[in-house]
């Protein structure tokens, strides 16, 4: 198993990043890595995802939401084939770090028989992803939702 990790801090408090971050049907409008996403953040339900960083072709797959907690933590476990094959649980966490002000952690626990052949492109493309999402995210809020990001389907 490895685990990819980055974190930015964020002028707003909470409750707004987390009504941008569920907003599944704008990501298309600012999120440049996950880039189309479709269903509710609903524990048991499944998800359609289109992810991929700058200059890659991207990847569609269903992850199963496994984890909400308005305002807290969004989990889902996605996988490459059959479980055990190439299976990632992406992380997203929210966290107060003062009047208006919150620390965005997302992260992603990869394991499978695939993953080494798989890592370079996650040490490059993937965290690259992460970096993407985290600046726009950070623009999006700030910015109150409007014009954000750079985004393309």
């Amino acid at each position: 198993m490895i685990e990819m990790r980055t974190e930015t801090t964020i002028d707003a408090p909470v409750e707004r990043v987390w009504q941008v971050l569920t907003d599944f049907e704008a990501f298309p409008q600012w999120n440049p890595f996950i880039r189309r996403i479709r269903g509710a953040p609903v524990e048991g339900s499944r998800l359609e995802v289109f992810l991929g960083a700058s200059g890659t072709r991207g990847m569609k797959f269903r992850p199963k939401v496994l984890t909400v907690v308005p305002n807290r933590e969004l989990r889902w476990l996605g996988r490459l084939g059959l479980p055990g094959l190439f299976d990632g649980e992406h992380i997203f966490e929210l966290e107060a770090i003062g009047p208006g002000r919150t620390k965005f952690v997302q992260r992603e626990r990869f394991r499978g028989i695939f993953l080494p052949f798989l890592r370079r492109s996650l040490d490059r493309d993937a965290r690259r992803g992460f970096e993407e999402m985290n600046q726009a995210l950070r623009e999006r809020v700030v910015a109150g939702g409007q014009g954000a990001g750079t985004a393309k389907a």
